[in-house]
């Protein structure tokens, strides 16, 4: 039973408070019957004593929600106690010392509990002054009476200043977590946007390459027709295969920094350079330094860079050539796609597509993901440069050689 009573103590605020009042009446009343050694008995009967603890406790019911009666109610029986000459004792000064941590507690302005709470003490030593025997202590007049006043309100002071700092921080913590989440949010975002751009726009461009080859060979070698069917052919498959590759991302969670299973690196730079070779640019890829392994995320945003220069190269260069340079060192892949090619091919003016031109910030962006750097420009003997600088793993490995008939791009002239 006493279980269950302490169960409904701390799940309703009106019993706690129905028992602080009980238990501070069991310590006010005897605590006001107090007289201090040598001091005439008050000549005020028991009872009062009794009537003005049983008023200061029952106002104590009221102090969550009227802060201000509860402490002028409790203040009233504390100065009747004190004027009908009994002593004012840590004991029967309970009731009033609850109410002004209470009203500490519940209100705002710093300003307002300082003028109660010295007013409060400055009233009862007043009337303990006057009012109480003449050969009581001063320092029990006064120094006691304000002591026991003025601790409570600067004690319900602190807890509300800890309690206004907590719920700031919980406040700042919880809108940290949502910037954060929106932050990652539009990362992921971009990041599926680059890929979403790689996919479609090498593919498509390439696919576009061949499609006029096609019409033109069909003029004057149509031989080589079937050829290139093919290989268009295997250009829009592979759109698909890695547009539905790139769509999956969505699907899964614990993505963002990190590659598909199916993501393309530079293991597959032969493929890339064939492909564009069948759209009639002829791209040869060198290498410098010994290959060394990168990130899945550096490997990745190394082959997209590659596959967006060149098809800009196919796109807007006049050139049918293209060289991809690979320099490894101890630290970091130095990445260089060049043309000769520094005119731009003759078509008719096109209106600007809103929101296009996203290849060269799209490589930066990629570049800055993992740590490195792009430049992009004109080169000063004619054509274009695409140079990018991508940090090594920490434990780089020497890449072993490709399996199957086809060359690494590492072993290619």
């Amino acid at each position: 039973m006493i279980a269950n009573w302490q169960r409904h103590v701390r799940s309703s605020p009106r019993a706690q408070d129905t028992t602080s009042a009980l238990l501070l009446f069991a310590v006010s009343f005897p605590g006001s019957l107090y007289v201090a050694t040598g001091s005439p008995a008050p000549a005020a009967p028991w009872w009062t004593a009794a009537l003005l603890s049983c008023v200061s406790c029952t106002a104590l019911l009221f102090h969550r929600d009227h802060p201000r009666t509860a402490l002028a109610l409790a203040t009233a029986a504390a100065v009747t106690s004190a004027a009908s000459g009994r002593l004012l004792t840590v004991l029967s000064l309970g009731p009033l010392m609850v109410a002004l941590y209470s009203f500490a507690l519940r209100t705002d302005h710093n300003a307002l509990r300082r003028s109660y709470a010295f007013g409060v003490a400055a009233l009862l030593m007043t009337t303990e002054i006057i009012a109480g025997p003449a050969d009581r202590p001063l320092d029990l007049k006064t120094v006691g009476p304000a002591a026991w006043v003025l601790m409570p309100t600067a004690l319900g002071s602190a807890v509300r200043l800890r309690r206004a700092y907590l719920d700031a921080v919980r406040e700042h913590a919880e809108r940290t977590r949502e910037e954060e989440a929106r932050r990652r949010v539009a990362e992921e975002r971009l990041r599926i946007a680059r890929e979403l751009h790689d996919v479609t726009a090498q593919h498509l461009a390439l696919a576009n390459a061949q499609a006029g080859t096609l019409a033109h060979l069909l003029r004057g070698q149509p031989d080589r027709v079937h050829k290139i069917l093919a290989e268009l052919a295997t250009t829009t498959s592979a759109a698909l295969r890695e547009l539905k590759a790139t769509v999956g991302l969505l699907r899964h969670e614990d993505t963002e920094g990190t590659s598909s299973p199916t993501a393309p690196g530079l293991a597959r730079l032969a493929d890339l350079t064939a492909s564009f070779r069948c759209a009639g640019l002829d791209a040869t890829v060198n290498t410098e330094g010994e290959p060394r392994q990168l990130t899945p995320a550096a490997d990745l945003t190394a082959f997209r860079i590659v596959q967006e220069a060149l098809t800009n190269v196919t796109k807007h260069a006049a050139t049918k050539t293209a060289r991809v340079r690979l320099a490894y060192s101890h630290d970091r892949l130095t990445l260089t796609v060049t043309d000769d090619g520094g005119t731009v091919r003759s078509a008719p003016p096109t209106p600007p597509v809103p929101g296009g031109g996203f290849g060269l910030v799209g490589m930066r962006e990629r570049a800055q993901s993992v740590g490195g750097r792009l430049r992009a420009g004109p080169r000063p003997g004619g054509g274009f440069e695409v140079r990018a600088e991508l940090p090594l793993s920490e434990t780089a490995l020497a890449i072993r050689p490709c399996p199957g008939t086809r060359a690494c791009p590492a072993d290619r002239p």
